[in-house]
C-alpha cells in the first residue's frame, strides 16, 4: 500500500472535476480521487490523454460485452502508466530553483522529516549533496490515485433485446470491476452509505485482500457522515475480509455535491466520538477478518494486526489553524480540501467561464438546491450556465434534458422502464397528468410546477466544464457545478503552490478574517436543514413530531458540546467568535421552529410551557 507525506488529499469533485487531477498532481505527492460514475466522459479523456501524451488509443464501443468495465480500466492503466512515468522524470532531474523536483519537497509541510532532509540538502556543501540526493529521491512517491463509487447510483443498464441486463453489469458493480482489474495503486472510496451487493463483489478480487507477505494492493475507504453508520459497514465489510483502510468522515451539509444530512449530528462531536473510540477499532473488526481468512483456508499475516486505521475528515475546512484543530485536537491523520482547488487551474478541470462565476460568488450565490434527479439535496450555484439551460429550454416550451447518459434514472410513475426524472420525456408526462397541454413558464408560481422544473440534467453536464477546458466540445455546453459553500470566501484564482501554502499557514490567508468557522458554518446549515424539515412537517405532516425533536435534541447536544472550545484563544486563524455568534443565534431560532411545529395549544418545550 502505499504512502505519502501530505496531510492533505483532494476529495472528488463531480464527475469531471477531478477526472484527471491525479494527472496534474499526484507526481508533487499529493493524493485525489477519480469520479467514476460517468464512463461515456472517462473513454473522451483518455482519447484526449492518448493524443496529448503520443498514446496509442483503442475506442471501447458500448457495444462491447462489459465496455463500462473496460473503460475504466483502461482509463486507470493510462493514468497510471503517466504518473509512473512523470515520477521517474522527477526523479531524474536536477536539483534547480523553480523545478518540479524543488516544487515537490518545498510544498510539503515544514514538520515532514521528508521537508527536513531537503532543507538540509539546501544547506550542505556539493559534496554532502551528492551523497543526500539519492536518498531525495528515493522518497519522491507520488500521491494517492483513488477512486469514487457512490453507492446509491447503481443503476442496472438494459441491453439490447430491450431486457435488464444481468445484476453484475449494474454501474457500480461494473466500475468496482474496472477499478479491481487496473493497475492503478490507490482506493475504492465508497461513499452514500451501505450498498450489501456492491460490498459483497469484493470478494471476487483479491487485490482488497492480504497476501501472505502482508501486503495488499488496492483499499478500501468509507466516506461517512456519523460514527455508527461507519461501524455498521466497517462490521458488515469484515465478515468479508474487507480491512477499512480509512474512515473519510465529512460535514454532511458543508461540503459540494450531494449533501446527506445526518439526524442532527453535528461534525464536532462526531470527530470526538472517532477520536473516543478508534483505539477499539482493531478489536472491533480483526476477528471478523480472521474468522473469514480461516474459512477460505487463506493466511491472515501476523503484520496486519493491530492496525491503525486511519481517520480524516473534510467538508468546510477553509483555514490553516482548523486544519490543526483537526489533527491536533482530534487526532486526524490527515484532511480533505476540495472546493477552494476549484479556483485552481493546475489542478482541476473546469471551463474558465465557470471558475470566474466561482470566484465572485458570495454566500447567497450558493444554496443547497432540489436540481438533484436522485431527490437529494445538491450544492448548487445560481446563475450557472446549466441553470440558464434549463430556464432557456422552458422558456422554449421543451422542458427537460434529452438524457444522454441516462446515469440517474429512477422513476417508474410513468414508464415500466425507469426515467430521470430531469428528462423532457418525464417533464413532458408529469405536466400532461397535471392537465397541462402546453408547458408553463419557468417562473410559474405553481409551487409544484416549480419542483418539476428545478431538476437539472447533471450527470451529463457536470462532466462539460472538463471537456470545454479541453477544447473536446463547444464553450457553449451547459456547465453544472456543485461546490461547497466555504468557496464563497475565496475570491480569485489561485496557483497550487498558493493554495497548497494556505493550507500548511504558510504566508498571509487566502481567506478573510471574518471567515464563520467551520463549525459555525455546519451548524447554520444544520438549522437550514432543520427548517427545512419543520416546513415539510406542517404542510404534510412528515416527518412527526418524534423525528423532529431527536433532531432538535442532537443539535442541542452538540451547540453545548463546543461551550468549553469557546475558553481560550483556539488555534491561530481560527474564528472562534463566529462559532460562539452562531450558537447563540441558532439556538434561538432553533426553538422558534420547534415552537412553530407545535399543534397549535399543545406547547411541548420547556420554553414554551414556561411562556
Amino acid at each position: 500500500m502505499y504512502q505519502t507525506h501530505h496531510r492533505f488529499h483532494i476529495p472528488v469533485m463531480g464527475t469531471g472535476f477531478t477526472i484527471d487531477t491525479a494527472l496534474r498532481v499526484a507526481r508533487f505527492g499529493i493524493g485525489s480521487v477519480i469520479s467514476l460514475v460517468d464512463d461515456m466522459l472517462i473513454e473522451r479523456i483518455r482519447k484526449h490523454y492518448c493524443r496529448e501524451h503520443n498514446l496509442p488509443f483503442e475506442s471501447v464501443p458500448l457495444s462491447v460485452p462489459d465496455a463500462r468495465a473496460l473503460r475504466i480500466t483502461a482509463y486507470l492503466d493510462m493514468i497510471q502508466d503517466i504518473v509512473d512515468a512523470q515520477i521517474e522524470d522527477l526523479r531524474r532531474m536536477p536539483f534547480a530553483s523553480g523545478k518540479d523536483k524543488s516544487k515537490y519537497f518545498e510544498m510539503l509541510p515544514a514538520s515532514s522529516p521528508v521537508r527536513v532532509l531537503y532543507n538540509q540538502y539546501l544547506a550542505a556543501s556539493e559534496s554532502e549533496k551528492a551523497k543526500l540526493e539519492p536518498e531525495l529521491n528515493a522518497l519522491i512517491l507520488a500521491g494517492p490515485i483513488d477512486v469514487n463509487i457512490m453507492t446509491k447510483l447503481d443503476r442496472l443498464p438494459y441491453g439490447k433485446d430491450g431486457q435488464p441486463m444481468p445484476t453484475e453489469f449494474s454501474d457500480a458493480k461494473a466500475a468496482l470491476r474496472g477499478f479491481a482489474r487496473s493497475k492503478v495503486r490507490g482506493n475504492m472510496v465508497f461513499s452514500a452509505g451501505i450498498n450489501p451487493t456492491l460490498y459483497g463483489t469484493l470478494e471476487q478480487f483479491p487485490d482488497f485482500y492480504r497476501q501472505p507477505d502482508g501486503t495488499m494492493k488496492k483499499g478500501i475507504i468509507l466516506k461517512v457522515t456519523d460514527y455508527r453508520s461507519s461501524i455498521i459497514q466497517g462490521r458488515f465489510l469484515a465478515k468479508k475480509g474487507i480491512e477499512i483502510r480509512e474512515f473519510r468522515i465529512e460535514s454532511a451539509l458543508n461540503c459540494g455535491g450531494h449533501a446527506f444530512a445526518s439526524d442532527g449530528f453535528l461534525l464536532g462531536p462526531i470527530l470526538q466520538e472517532f477520536k473516543d473510540n478508534r483505539d477499539k477499532f482493531p478489536e472491533m473488526f480483526e476477528s471478523l477478518i480472521e474468522s473469514y481468512y480461516k474459512k477460505k483456508s487463506m493466511v491472515y499475516p501476523e503484520s496486519a494486526r493491530n492496525r491503525r486505521v486511519l481517520v480524516t475528515a473534510q467538508g468546510g475546512i477553509g483555514i490553516h489553524g482548523e486544519m490543526q484543530r483537526l489533527l491536533d485536537g482530534y487526532g486526524l491523520d490527515a484532511t480533505g480540501w476540495a472546493s477552494p482547488f476549484l479556483l485552481v487551474p493546475e489542478v482541476t478541470s473546469l471551463d474558465e467561464g465557470t471558475r470566474k462565476q466561482l470566484a465572485e460568488a458570495k454566500e447567497e450565490n450558493l444554496y443547497q438546491s432540489e436540481a438533484s434527479p436522485l431527490g437529494i439535496l445538491f450544492n448548487n450555484l445560481r446563475g450557472s450556465s446549466s441553470e440558464q439551460w434549463t430556464v432557456e429550454r422552458i422558456d422554449e416550451g421543451k422542458p427537460g434534458s434529452a438524457c444522454p447518459k441516462g446515469y440517474l434514472v429512477s422513476n417508474t410513475e410513468f414508464t415500466q422502464k425507469p426515467i430521470c426524472t430531469a428528462s423532457k420525456e418525464y417533464q413532458g408526462l408529469k405536466l400532461k397528468s397535471l392537465g397541462y397541454e402546453v408547458p408553463p413558464p419557468a417562473n410559474d408560481p405553481n409551487p409544484v410546477i416549480q419542483k418539476i422544473y428545478t431538476k437539472q440534467c447533471i450527470c451529463d453536464q457536470l462532466g462539460n466544464g472538463a471537456l470545454i477546458e479541453m477544447n473536446e466540445v463547444r464553450s457553449s455546453q451547459p456547465v453544472s457545478v456543485c461546490p461547497g459553500p466555504n468557496i464563497a470566501y475565496f475570491d480569485r484564482m489561485y496557483t497550487l503552490r498558493e493554495m497548497v501554502d494556505h493550507i500548511y499557514g504558510i504566508g498571509p490567508s487566502l481567506v478573510p478574517v471574518n471567515r464563520p468557522h467551520m463549525f459555525a458554518k455546519d451548524l447554520l446549515l444544520y438549522v437550514d436543514y432543520f427548517e427545512r424539515l419543520v416546513r415539510k412537517h406542517v404542510t404534510l405532516g412528515d416527518p412527526g413530531m418524534n423525528y423532529l425533536r431527536e433532531f432538535k435534541d442532537n443539535l442541542e447536544s452538540g451547540m453545548a458540546y463546543y461551550s468549553p472550545m469557546l475558553i481560550g484563544k483556539g488555534f491561530p486563524g481560527e474564528n472562534l467568535n463566529s462559532l460562539s455568534l452562531e450558537i447563540a443565534a441558532q439556538s434561538l431560532r432553533l426553538e422558534e421552529l420547534w415552537l412553530s411545529a407545535q399543534p397549535v395549544g399543545e406547547p411541548l418545550s420547556l420554553t414554551a410551557a414556561m411562556a
